[in-house]
């Protein structure tokens, strides 16, 4: 049986990324750093795939991912080849991101959600042999990601962003391991809070100690992010219900947790090409960001864009699953599109994250730093 409850902490990674993008709050990486919690859901998920498809999951990933990116390559980069993109060899990672596909100034922007799924392939390629090493020596795997972000970070600050983030990231996902294999829910709480009030003591520190650009954001803040959001995915997996029943008693909170689970990989990525043309849009017309108005119309618009998406192409995410395609999925409360999740030791994170973990950076609209040559990471 699926536990729901994983279903809501993905819905609510989803709604935080959407609404982070729309009105730059920086509090909201703190509250809620969405996306360590998806990497960790996804590295849960990747686990259970693996046991049970072996290598052959690899595929099955892959196969779930790239669809989705194929639709937004096939009707963006034509459009950004008519307005300067200079064609070259590396348009073929617009087909396998394995490195950022290149871009034009305003592709950048608006495509800057393509670096979640660049780093998402590289995680799934990694995970047939970073789950025997993990589950041969999990403590030293665990470490080695924020090793390497500590050396990325103080030895060699030009590093590529692949590699970066393999520091930053990669932990959480192999705490999806550890989810998968039950070793969280079996700590005891004073182990558990042992263990991540400290780790997330010294993350806050850092953070409050080296502001970014955007004050305590934690996009800005590396070494923070990876620590401050260690200990929060240690609670939020750790602190499991065995179950979230509750989730379905209310049948429109539980259709909308489904589709979102069912469509997440849609909504990350539409969701920025809105936000960037309704905030250019609704400037022009007098709703300044900064005003309660302005933010409260760009929400409200970017909402119902996201949904129009969601109803235009969410099919492919069905077919990328080999799911019968619909409109909207989950015309059953508590039966989520996907299927019925495999139960791993730690609880199941169900089976439609298999489609719905690929997503949006946690970044605000802002200049690339990497100009026309391809897309920027300027925040997540």
């Amino acid at each position: 049986m699926r536990n729901r409850y994983y279903d809501l902490l993905r819905c609510l990674a989803i709604v935080r990324v959407v609404v982070y993008h729309v009105t730059g709050w920086a509090f909201l990486t703190l509250a809620f750093p969405a996306m360590s919690v998806m990497f960790a859901l996804a590295g849960s998920l990747m686990a259970s795939s693996l046991d049970r498809w072996g290598t052959a999951a690899v595929g099955r990933r892959l196969r779930r991912l790239l669809p989705s990116f194929w639709l937004v390559a096939l009707i963006f980069v034509p459009a950004m080849l008519l307005t300067g993109l200079a064609p070259s060899w590396r348009l073929v990672f617009w087909v396998l991101p394995l490195a950022d596909p290149p871009a034009n100034p305003w592709g950048a922007l608006v495509l800057s959600v393509i670096w979640y799924l660049r780093d998402y392939l590289w995680f799934v390629l990694l995970s047939p042999l970073a789950l025997r090493l993990f589950r041969r020596w999990p403590v030293p795997t665990l470490l080695a990601p924020y090793l390497l972000l500590g050396v990325v970070e103080f030895g060699y600050p030009d590093a590529p962003g692949v590699l970066r983030d393999v520091g930053l990231y990669y932990g959480a996902w192999l705490l999806g391991f550890a989810q998968h294999d039950g070793l969280l829910r079996r700590m005891s709480r004073r182990l558990l809070f042992a263990v991540a009030v400290p780790v997330g003591a010294a993350g806050l520190g850092w953070i409050l100690t080296h502001q970014g650009p955007r004050g305590y954001d934690l996009n800005d803040v590396p070494l923070g992010n990876a620590l401050w959001s260690v200990a929060f995915v240690l609670l939020v997996f750790g602190l499991a219900p065995s179950a979230a029943a509750w989730v379905d008693r209310w049948a429109p909170f539980g259709r909308t947790v489904t589709v979102l689970n069912s469509r997440a990989l849609t909504v990350y990525l539409w969701h920025m090409p809105f936000v960037i043309v309704l905030g250019e849009l609704l400037s022009g017309w007098g709703l300044a960001h900064s005003s309660a108005l302005g933010l409260a119309a760009r929400l409200a618009a970017v909402a119902v864009l996201v949904a129009v998406a969601v109803v235009l192409f969410g099919w492919v995410e069905d077919l990328a699953a080999r799911r019968p395609p619909c409109l909207l999925p989950g015309g059953t409360a508590g039966a989520p599109s996907g299927g019925t999740a495999r139960a791993s030791t730690g609880g199941p994170v169900g089976a439609s994250a298999d489609a719905a973990q690929p997503g949006a950076e946690d970044l605000v609209p802002s200049t690339p730093t990497s100009g026309p040559a391809g897309l920027s990471s300027t925040g997540r």
